[in-house]
């Protein structure tokens, strides 16, 4: 019997989960953010602007949905006036479940500093009965406001920890996120490592059961298209989109597309984009891949698995050396 990891059935909707605006620290206003992704072909975007929760649900209608979000920055101490002391810092995006969520969780004033946030502070909604947290450079701090964002209906995403400069030994104590960015289109801009696979293994490897999303983390358009996720839903609703994040029913890309991938006779399929390559990554030995005679493609492969790989995962490369990742399907899942 066929079992369909990407859904059978809904449509493809390409979003980006991870952006800025004049709210913080991006150069396009709210209405210019979705004028710019919307000539791109985004149906979706999550505004994550620094620490500061600011609903664009105005922005929404029947060709665009805007969701909800802030991004959380850890940072080391510093000297006063430095933002980001070397070398290591913690980013941490949330993104609402339900436009009727508003009320930024862990909320603290003092962290609402960069760019235009400060002036943005005064209109945050929060629970008034909770003493205001206070951030740490800290494994403990992190996973706590993690968990916070989970259990108010956040999509919680861990961002480009090679921006950040950090290692094995801190992003696997990290615990909590939904997902993690496997491509960050500014961090390539500004020259450090952007498509981060292995970190992706590190984390499966390590226990953690999440998603990979690639994003453009926009600041400046030119950051714009470079890397997305493609959600398939049964509509282009705020909690049909948001539904299918927390499901997983998404890959991330930055350029090939995937248009199904399934299990049928104890081997997963994939049918995609014209590739030069389509590759398995899994927990143990026993990965592999189809490549293309020079000068043609492929545009579908098969594979076989074992119940020893507790997870598989799988890529596309095109001719100009694109990738679209699905997430990590755990095995235990759909045997």
């Amino acid at each position: 019997m066929r079992k369909y990891l990407l859904p059978e059935t809904g449509n493809f909707y390409k979003a980006n989960l991870h952006c800025h605006s004049t709210v913080s620290d991006g150069v396009l206003t709210p209405e210019q953010v979705k004028e710019k992704y919307k000539a791109h072909g985004y149906s979706v975007v999550a505004y994550t602007d620094h620490d500061v929760l600011i609903p664009h649900h105005d922005l929404t209608d029947e060709s665009f949905i805007a969701l909800s979000g802030f991004e959380a920055n850890f940072n080391r101490a510093a000297k006063p006036g430095v933002t980001y002391p070397t070398p290591k810092t913690c980013h941490v995006c949330f993104v609402a479940r339900s436009p009727e969520v508003v009320n930024q969780p862990c909320w603290n004033p003092a962290y609402a500093l960069t760019g235009n946030a400060p002036q943005y502070a005064k209109d945050v909604c929060y629970d008034e009965n909770e003493p205001f947290f206070v951030r740490e450079y800290s494994p403990e701090c992190i996973n706590a406001m993690m968990k916070k964002g989970r259990e108010q209906g956040f999509f919680v995403t861990y961002n480009h920890p090679t921006w950040s400069f950090e290692n094995y030994e801190a992003y696997t104590k990290y615990d909590g996120m939904h997902a993690m960015e496997i491509m960050n289109t500014e961090v390539l801009l500004g020259g450090y490592p952007a498509y981060v696979p292995t970190i992706y293994d590190d984390m499966l490897r390590s226990g953690k059961k999440i998603f990979a999303v690639a994003a453009d983390d926009m600041h400046k358009p030119a950051a714009v298209g470079g890397g997305y996720v493609m959600i398939k839903a049964p509509e282009l609703t705020y909690t049909a989109i948001t539904d299918a994040l927390f499901d997983g029913n998404f890959y991330a890309s930055s350029g090939p597309e995937i248009y199904e991938l399934y299990v049928e006779n104890e081997m997963v399929h994939i049918k995609c984009s014209d590739a030069v390559a389509i590759t398995m990554n899994s927990s143990a030995r026993g990965a592999g891949g189809v490549f293309a005679e020079e000068g043609k493609t492929v545009a579908e492969a098969s594979f076989p698995f074992r119940e020893r790989q507790t997870y598989l995962r799988f890529s596309v490369r095109d001719r100009q050396g694109n990738f679209a990742d699905t997430r990590a399907y755990f095995i235990e899942d759909f045997i």
